[in-house]
C-alpha cells in the first residue's frame, strides 16, 4: 500500500509528523508491505537565502513580530520536538530556499535513498544549523547517506529534476492541499498536520485493511502434473 507525504524541509511540524508516523509505523504489523514516498511542497517558493539571517530574526520580520515572540513561537515548536526526540536550534537555522534540497531528495529518492534524504535535511536544519540551499553541504549530506558527492554536485549544477518537484507541487494543489506535512494513505484518507500517533495508526489501519480487499487476488488456471510438495510427497 502506498503513502505519499507532502512535506517542506523549513517546516518544523513536517519533523514532528515525520517522527510520530515513525512511531504508529512501529505499532504497526505490516511495515513490510508498505511504500513510503516523500512528495515536495514549498511553503515561500520566493524566499531568499541569507546566511546571516536566522529563523527567528525571520520570523519576526516577516510577521511583524519581535523578536522575542518570535523566539517565544519557536520555544514552544522546540517543547513538541523534544516530546518526540527532536532537538530544534533555532537559534543556528538559516533561512535558505527549499528547492534545491528538494532536487536533492528527488535525486534520493531515484536511488531507493528518499527518508534517508528527508532525515538528513530536516537534522541538518533544524539541529545542525546548516545551510540546506549549499552545494557544498547538499553533497556531503548526500556522501553520508550514499550517494556520490560529486553526482550531487552534478546534478544540482543542471537543472535536474527541478520538474520533479513543480509536479509535486502541482499535484498538491489538484488535491487542495494547502499545508504540510500531509499524508495520504492509499490515494483515499489524508492526514494534515503533524497529528498524534494515534491518528496515523487508526488511518493505517483502516486503509490497509481496505487495501487488502480491494487488492486483485490472482487466479490461476492449473494444468496437474507429477510434482513433490513441502511434505515430501511426489506424484
Amino acid at each position: 500500500m502506498k503513502i505519499k507525504i507532502w512535506s517542506d524541509v523549513m517546516c518544523p511540524f513536517c519533523y514532528i509528523g515525520k517522527r510520530r508516523f515513525e512511531q504508529a509505523l512501529q505499532q504497526f504489523g505490516h511495515a513490510e508491505e508498505l511504500e513510503v514516498e516523500w512528495k515536495s511542497f514549498q511553503l515561500n517558493p520566493f524566499m531568499k537565502t541569507d546566511p546571516n539571517v536566522n529563523i527567528n530574526q525571520y520570523l519576526a520580520d516577516i510577521k511583524g513580530w519581535t523578536l522575542e515572540d518570535a523566539r517565544d513561537m519557536n520555544d514552544h515548536v522546540t517543547g513538541m520536538a523534544a516530546a518526540v526526540g527532536l532537538k530544534y536550534n533555532f537559534d543556528t537555522a538559516i533561512v535558505a530556499n527549499s528547492f534545491n534540497a528538494h532536487r536533492f531528495s528527488h535525486l534520493a529518492k531515484h536511488h531507493q535513498l528518499g527518508n534517508a534524504a528527508e532525515e538528513a535535511l530536516f537534522s541538518a536544519y533544524f539541529t545542525e544549523g546548516k545551510n540546506i540551499d549549499d552545494t557544498d553541504t547538499l553533497a556531503l549530506l548526500g556522501a553520508e547517506i550514499g550517494l556520490d558527492a560529486a553526482l550531487v554536485k552534478n546534478v544540482l549544477s543542471s537543472d535536474a529534476f527541478a520538474v520533479e518537484v513543480k509536479k509535486d507541487v502541482e499535484e498538491a494543489q489538484y488535491l487542495g492541499i494547502r499545508g504540510v506535512p500531509f499524508f495520504v494513505f492509499n490515494n483515499k484518507y489524508g492526514i494534515s498536520g503533524a497529528q498524534e500517533v494515534g491518528v496515523f495508526t487508526q488511518t493505517l489501519e483502516k486503509s490497509f485493511k481496505e487495501w487488502q480487499q480491494d487488492k486483485p487476488q490472482p487466479v490461476i488456471n492449473v494444468i496437474e502434473g507429477e510434482s513433490c510438495s513441502p511434505d515430501g510427497d511426489c506424484a
